[in-house]
């Protein structure tokens, strides 16, 4: 069976959604062999989908320096039906932040702290206005976590 590899990520904008393409290219680059990848927007991800998946790439805006809303309700309908079931998940994450993205990472690795999950990598901040490096540093993080995942290593 192929492992599988969640992204969900909140894409309001057309640059956003270029990051939330990015991170589907990197996770399906034609080298990486075995794995699935499910990609969803926040409000459409649930707890069903993390029990159902092997790890988990979050992608999200800063909003008024916080995660987006979206993103927030995800975690507020999964936490509790996951949280036993889900310890040691692998996860990543990626803010598109127009400030400094510390409060969204602060409060992201909050939540990923009390449901137990395993961070494969820091955090990545895109911070500032757009540049266009920005969605291949997402697509290095998806292909990055993707590879993991097949050698067995996450």
């Amino acid at each position: 069976m192929p492992r599988r590899l969640l992204i969900v990520a909140h894409a309001p904008s057309p640059n956003t959604r270029r990051l939330r393409e990015a991170a589907e290219r990197g996770a399906r680059h034609p080298e990486i062999d075995g794995i699935e990848v499910v990609v969803k927007p926040p409000l459409e991800a649930g707890p069903d989908d993390v029990l159902g998946c092997d790890a988990i790439l979050l992608g999200t805006t800063e909003n008024l320096g916080y995660m987006s809303g979206a993103l927030k309700d995800f975690f507020d309908r999964s936490y509790y039906p996951v949280l036993e079931e889900r310890q040691g998940l692998p996860c990543a994450l990626y803010v598109r932040a127009g400030h400094d993205g510390t409060g969204t990472r602060r409060a992201v690795e909050g939540i990923v702290t009390g449901l137990r999950w395993r961070w494969v990598q820091a955090p990545l901040i895109l911070r500032g206005e757009w540049q266009e490096e920005f969605a291949g540093q997402v697509e290095e993080l998806a292909m990055t976590l993707a590879a993991g995942l097949e050698a067995g290593m996450l």
